[in-house]
C-alpha cells in the first residue's frame, strides 16, 4: 500500500534522513518510532508531497508521490502535529470545507461530514466554534479532518501529542478503530503508544531505520536470558539460597526491601518455573507470585539503539 524506498534528505551539509526504506501493508498500523529529532517528521512530510527528497521514491498505492503527486495524495489524510484548524469556523462547517477541497462529490459531503463526526465522536459540537474547544476536542476534529473524504492511507504525526492521559485513551482507542479500513502511519516518541496501537514498529535513530518487525519478533530478537519474577513467605535469606541452588539458575536479583521478592534468571532457552515452583513448595513455604517477565519495547530500543536507560516516556 505505502512503499518507502531509499528516501534522503539534506539541509545543506546535514543528512537528516539517510536511505529511509519501509513499507506499510493494507490495512494495518504502523508506528514510526524514534526521539526527537530522529526524522520522523520529515519523513511523513516528503510522504505527503508536503516537501521533495533529496533522492529516493514514495509510492502511495502505486502513484509516485512526485511523479503522480495528485493521485498519491488523493489517497492520503494527513494529520500534523500542528493541527490545520480554523478557529472562526464551526466544527461542521470546517469539515464541510475540507470535504470539498478535498473533492468529495456535493451530493456525499453532508453524509460524509456526518460519519466522519460520528466515528470521532463530536457529532454533538457540530456546531461549536472550533476555538472554544478543549485540546483533546480539537485533536478529534483535526483526526476528522484527515478522514473525510476516506483516504486509503493515514499519516498521523504524534497524535497524542499535548493531551491528557483521559485524552490519549480516547485517541488511541479510535486510532485502533481505524485498523483494517484504512492503512495507518504515525509517528510517536512514546514506547508504550507503539506497543499498544502498531502490527509493525519501524524504530528510526539518526536518520537511518534501525529496525523493521512486530513487537513480538523485536523483543524476541534481543532476549539474552529468561527471567522470571519470584515471592514466598519465608525468610529472605533462605528464599535466596534456596532459589541459588536450582539446576539452570544464574543470577538472583532481589528487588523488594521488605519481602521475599527476587527475580530468576537463566539461559534464553530454559523455562525454570516449575523447577523453581517446586522448590518452594518443597521447602513448605507458600509460593505468592510466580511470573515470567517478558522484555518491554523500552528493552527493544536500547538494545538496538545502544542508548542508556532513561525514563520511558523520555527515552525514543
Amino acid at each position: 500500500m505505502v512503499e518507502v524506498d531509499q528516501l534522503c534528505k539534506r539541509y545543506g551539509d546535514t543528512l537528516a534522513i539517510d536511505s529511509v526504506t519501509f513499507q506499510a501493508r493494507e490495512g494495518e498500523i504502523l508506528a514510526f518510532l524514534g526521539k526527537n529529532a530522529a526524522g520522523k517528521t520529515t519523513t511523513m512530510r516528503i510522504m505527503t508531497g508536503f516537501m521533495p527528497p533529496t533522492s529516493g521514491t514514495v509510492r502511495i498505492g502505486g502513484a509516485d508521490i512526485r511523479e503522480n503527486s495528485v493521485q498519491a495524495r488523493r489517497q492520503i489524510g494527513y494529520l500534523p502535529e500542528t493541527a490545520p484548524l480554523y478557529d472562526e469556523m464551526t466544527v461542521q462547517s470546517y469539515l464541510t470545507f475540507c470535504a470539498r477541497i478535498r473533492e468529495v462529490p456535493n451530493r456525499e459531503v453532508l453524509g460524509r461530514v456526518e460519519r466522519v463526526m460520528d466515528s470521532v465522536n463530536i457529532i454533538q459540537r457540530r456546531n461549536w466554534i472550533i476555538g472554544k474547544l478543549s485540546k483533546g476536542l480539537r485533536r478529534r476534529v483535526a483526526l476528522a479532518q484527515a478522514l473525510v473524504h476516506n483516504p486509503r492511507v493515514l499519516i498521523l504525526d504524534e497524535p497524542t501529542e499535548g493531551l491528557d492521559p483521559e485524552q490519549i485513551i480516547e485517541i488511541r482507542a479510535l486510532i485502533r478503530n481505524l485498523r483494517g479500513d484504512h492503512t495507518v502511519i504515525l509517528s510517536t516518541h512514546i514506547l508504550t503508544e507503539a506497543q499498544a496501537l502498531a502490527d509493525r514498529i519501524v524504530i528510526i535513530d539518526g536518520g537511518r531505520i534501525v529496525a523493521t518487525d512486530t513487537t513480538q519478533n523485536l523483543t524476541h530478537a534481543v532476549q539474552r536470558v529468561q527471567r522470571l519474577r519470584v515471592e514466598a513467605d519465608a525468610p529472605l535469606a533462605e528464599v535466596r539460597q534456596q532459589l541459588k541452588s536450582i539446576t539452570g539458575v544464574q543470577l538472583v536479583e532481589r528487588i523488594d526491601t521488605e519481602r521475599s521478592r527476587f527475580v530468576v534468571e537463566s539461559a534464553r532457552d530454559m523455562d525454570l518455573r516449575s523447577r523453581v515452583a517446586e522448590s518452594i513448595v518443597s521447602a513448605g513455604w507458600p509460593l505468592l507470585e510466580l511470573e515470567r517477565l517478558e522484555p518491554t519495547l523500552e528493552d527493544v530500543f536500547l538494545s538496538i539503539t545502544g542508548r542508556r536507560a532513561v525514563a520511558a516516556e523520555d527515552v525514543v
